[in-house]
């Protein structure tokens, strides 16, 4: 129980159904959902989409999405809503043209978006009200607008400089970025909703809509055609799990980077981390080791499912167990891929339980702040520029290639104990999320903290060859990370953002919510 002389946040408690998300307004809507018959796959399509209007520097319509979910008795399910590169686009041609990265404000950075796909497939086959139910709220928040909230204003102020051409229409305020308070509103986007909502994924990705988006691609360069949008389909995938000590992890596999948080998982596993100060310099130093590990290990082999040949070499234990002996206590390691050459030779989320136990984790982000920059001119539709995720070098598992998934940051994951569900979360935060989803499980089986008490704790990530550390850590433990070779430093914006419900045995939920975004827990 946390100390109430102390700020903090209680965990929300309920027996009919409970969301937690990172805006109270998307949190309502799904519960609403709830309330009108929907069940929880509804509920988080129907928050997830509003989120698009209430944080537009975090997601949209023009992103991508994954998805797990669960009902009694059921194993977990997994939907793959990521969208791929122009069939017309290739590495090749961007090294001829003297580029070493994908550049990431361009139009060879937008993959066609997956989400709508997704949210359209799930609706018909998994939930109950229909689409045009699902999507009736954000049309009518979208044309009326949503007070911009603290958090949203903070970003948007970081973020505006990457809106270009178009998007500085829609996405300010006659010309100047919104601050807290202020109303929002996107009439164009309750347009396409409106028709999605009547006609369906089509509707979004033929005709009108698409033609707007595949204008404003091609007038920047990009290789985007009508079949490449008529073309999208999200895929079932098989979910992969790993065991932290009396935890089975669950995550979305390739070409997420759900591997990377059981790899990270099972580096921490060969280390006595419940010992240690939950809050000290030796267990964010053994983390950020296990970090740089895991994390050079999905640069080399995570990529699109069919191209990932080295997933079962990322989940094996001994894998991990030869990576964990590279760890020294002491020292900071320079170059994680230069020592661990050898082992490898051969950001939104909202998380829904219904009062029939059904449990959905599902995450849905367009990369970077307000992704790309581009929003197409008519409809306003922001694209995300996922296709940053790729690699220009020839032969690598993720390279740039025509019609392939990019290797992807976002991953909602699940916690199963004894078989059943126990706990869906996530983790926002780009890069971060593996890292937050071992700290997670952690905090929760190494130190037995609740669920709300495993989000508010501190965090560190080493990030760049930087590691950062949170204002939550003393600065005697910067310090003893200095002493220990880390550069470190307290990061501008706080580490990413976890939500999740933990499902008791006598079936009351138990929601949390990041204190580090303006969200909520809601429970009926």
């Amino acid at each position: 129980m946390r100390d109430f002389h102390l700020p903090g946040r209680s965990p929300v408690f309920s027996t009919g159904g409970m969301c937690a998300t990172s805006h109270p307004l998307g949190a309502k809507v799904a519960i609403d959902t709830l309330a009108r018959g929907g069940n929880a796959m509804d509920a988080a399509i129907a928050g997830a989409v509003l989120l698009g209007i209430c944080e537009p520097q975090m997601t949209g319509i023009g992103g991508d999405c994954f998805v797990l979910w669960s009902e009694p008795g059921k194993p977990v399910q997994a939907l793959n809503g990521s969208g791929r590169s122009p069939a017309a686009l290739d590495a090749s041609a961007l090294r001829d043209a003297g580029e070493a990265t994908v550049p990431t404000y361009s139009a060879h950075a937008v993959t066609v978006p997956g989400a709508i796909d997704a949210f359209c497939h799930l609706s018909d086959t998994v939930g109950k009200i229909g689409l045009d139910a699902i999507l009736a709220p954000t049309i009518h928040y979208a044309e009326a607008g949503v007070p911009v909230a603290p958090r949203v204003a903070f970003d948007w102020a970081l973020e505006t400089e990457k809106l270009q051409g178009a998007a500085r229409e829609h996405y300010l305020l006659d010309g100047k970025i919104p601050t807290a308070g202020q109303i929002w509103r996107s009439p164009t986007q309750a347009e396409v909703l409106r028709r999605i909502a009547k006609d369906g994924r089509d509707a979004f990705y033929t005709g009108e809509i698409a033609d707007d988006m595949i204008a404003t691609l091609t007038a920047l360069g990009g290789k985007h055609t009508a079949e490449d949008f008529a073309n999208v389909a999200c895929t079932p995938t098989d979910p992969i799990a790993g065991r932290y000590k009396d935890l089975d992890v669950v995550e979305h596999p390739p070409n997420g980077q759900g591997a990377t948080a059981i790899l990270m998982l099972n580096i921490l596993a060969q280390f006595d981390i419940a010992s240690m100060d939950p809050n000290g310099a030796q267990r964010v130093h053994i983390e950020a080791e296990a970090a740089k590990l895991a994390y050079d290990a999905r640069d080399r082999f995570i990529s699109d499912a069919d191209y990932a040949t080295r997933t079962e070499h990322m989940l094996s234990m001994d894998t991990a167990r030869a990576l964990a002996a590279l760890i020294d206590p002491a020292r900071a390691m320079e170059s994680p891929r230069a020592v661990s050459e050898a082992v490898h030779k051969d950001t939104i989320y909202i998380t829904v339980v219904d009062g029939d136990g059904m449990a959905v984790s599902l995450i849905y982000s367009i990369f970077h702040g307000f992704g790309s920059g581009i929003a197409s001119d008519k409809f306003g539709i922001l694209m995300q520029n996922r296709g940053a995720g790729f690699t220009l070098e020839a032969g690598h598992p993720n390279e740039l290639k025509g019609g392939k998934r990019p290797m992807h940051t976002i991953i909602p994951g699940m916690i199963v104990e004894g078989g059943r569900v126990t706990i869906p979360f996530g983790v926002m935060g780009g890069a971060y999320q593996p890292n937050g989803h071992a700290r997670f499980a952690s905090n929760l089986s190494d130190f037995g903290m609740d669920p709300q008490a495993a989000i508010d704790a501190p965090r560190a990530f080493s990030d760049a060859g930087t590691l950062k550390v949170e204002r939550g850590y003393s600065d005697a433990v910067r310090a003893e990370l200095s002493e220990m070779g880390h550069t470190v430093d307290i990061p501008q914006v706080a580490i990413g953002g976890a939500q999740a419900i933990k499902i008791h045995d006598s079936g009351v939920l138990e929601g949390a919510s990041d204190p580090r975004k303006d969200g909520c827990a809601l429970g009926m």
